[in-house]
């Protein structure tokens, strides 16, 4: 496997000043200069192995959503015990996170952290033979970068305490348990969502608002405003909705048409000739954001502990954001555009992304886009303009942004051209994420008050 996929993070990577104390824990020397830099640029490496897995396990959006924000919250915790900064724990800010074991020996923080990232998202993984090869590579670079193996030895441990403490954490998460429920079967009333072409797959994670959301009240909190009433009647509202989704679909600039597949993020793609049916493996929503805020991490030079609160608070509004929208999606039960317009307008119509296996209302990436913009607008600032390659791995090119508030637009609006949302589902999925964002920052403070 080449790794990593994103090669740009090794080249802007700032450097952590000082030697690091912490209650009489001393961190370990190599956590200066050069080594700095290169530490930060093993723990970018780190999430990007743990994107690549979960592109290669085909985890649902939902599913990856909880890999990463276990993992991160791994990670960060590790970080704050292991070094003096402005920044505090999460426990007691996240639901049921309890404080993690405090280390007793010399510890290197990033060595840690890369180890609790590592060892939390592989109990989450199926690829675990890739997943082995790769941690592999980086901690023989590590070693070739002349870190003692006491060093070593000393901080991944700590590292595996506090995954540990972590997966204890996510056992109280109700995820088992939905793994056990039965299968899910689809309403048959008229404008209830049905499975559509071309794989007519069966929908997916029915039961994810029974997860326990890290900083929610309830999945139910940001409940949006209804859709549209379903009618079948041509001067009815839904109508016109429909008719709008099957016009810009007709109509589609090419700038419109690159715009849908930069940001289709869809993990389930389904490719049909003749007989033979064979999946292609795309970059999920959430990990798209992800690799957003770690491409920001490096060109802004954040250090190894302002980049893992990034993701980290990234990780959460998308963790939230995906518990709040699936809630709304099998309560509405909204039918797609597709098995609508087939139905009542044109019944060769195809929309030019291929139709997730869920309900409608509200759009998934709506909701998170809207949802991680605020939280990252917080972390580094508004109107930061970056250059997005988080699909160049993936056959497209490069997009630039003036800032996360117009990359969450077009991502939203990206839907539309795409086929598979009405508008209300994107304009009340960016008031929901909205929500669900600046609940995020009430909730959750990483600096430490003055």
């Amino acid at each position: 496997m080449a790794f990593p996929k994103i090669i740009f993070f090794c080249l802007q990577q700032s450097t952590i000043s000082g030697v690091l104390l912490l209650l009489g824990v001393i961190c370990s020397p190599q956590a200066t200069g050069q080594n700095a830099r290169f530490e930060e640029t093993a723990f970018h490496q780190a999430h990007q192995l743990l994107t690549d897995v979960i592109v290669t396990d085909i985890l649902t959006p939902p599913v990856a959503s909880r890999v990463y924000v276990y993992a991160h919250v791994a990670a960060y915790e590790t970080l704050v015990a292991t070094r003096p900064s402005s920044h505090q724990s999460l426990a007691g800010q996240l639901s049921q996170l309890t404080p993690p074991p405090a280390p007793t020996h010399r510890i290197n923080p990033a060595i840690a952290a890369i180890e609790a990232l590592l060892t939390t998202g592989r109990t989450m993984i199926f690829s675990e033979q890739m997943f082995d090869e790769s941690s592999a590579k980086i901690w023989q670079s590590f070693v070739q970068k002349g870190y003692s193996p006491d060093t070593l030895t000393l901080s991944r441990a700590y590292g595996r305490q506090v995954a540990q403490h972590i997966l204890s954490w996510t056992t109280k998460d109700n995820y088992k348990a939905t793994r056990a429920m039965r299968r899910y079967s689809p309403i048959k009333r008229p404008g209830m969502w049905l499975p559509t072409p071309p794989g007519y797959m069966a929908a997916v994670e029915p039961y994810w608002n029974r997860i326990r959301p890290l900083v929610l009240d309830s999945a139910s909190q940001c409940k949006p405003t209804p859709n549209a009433s379903f009618s079948t009647a041509p001067d009815s509202p839904f109508f016109r909705l429909a008719k709008e989704v099957h016009q810009v679909g007709q109509t589609l600039t090419p700038e419109q048409t690159l715009i849908a597949n930069f940001w289709d993020c869809n993990p389930f793609f389904l490719n049909t000739k003749g007989h033979l049916n064979f999946g292609t493996k795309k970059l999920s929503p959430g990990g798209h954001w992800l690799s957003i805020a770690g491409q920001v991490a490096a060109q802004t030079n954040a250090d190894i502990l302002k980049s893992s609160a990034a993701y980290t608070l990234t990780a959460i509004a998308l963790f939230d954001g995906f518990i709040s929208c699936w809630d709304e999606k099998y309560r509405s039960n909204v039918i797609r555009p597709e098995t609508y317009i087939n139905a009542h307008i044109d019944e060769k119509w195809r929309p030019l992304l291929q139709t997730p296996p869920f309900p409608e209302y509200t759009s998934g990436h709506s909701v998170i886009s809207s949802a991680v913009a605020v939280v990252l607008t917080h972390w580094f600032g508004d109107n930061i303009a970056f250059v997005d390659a988080t699909e160049v791995p993936y056959g497209l090119p490069t997009r630039q942004f003036s800032s996360f508030k117009q990359a969450a637009e077009e991502a939203s609006i990206s839907r539309l051209y795409g086929g598979i949302h009405y508008r209300p589902a994107i304009e009340n999925g960016q008031k929901q994420g909205q929500q669900i964002g600046e609940w995020v920052l009430q909730k959750i403070k990483l600096r430490k008050e003055k």
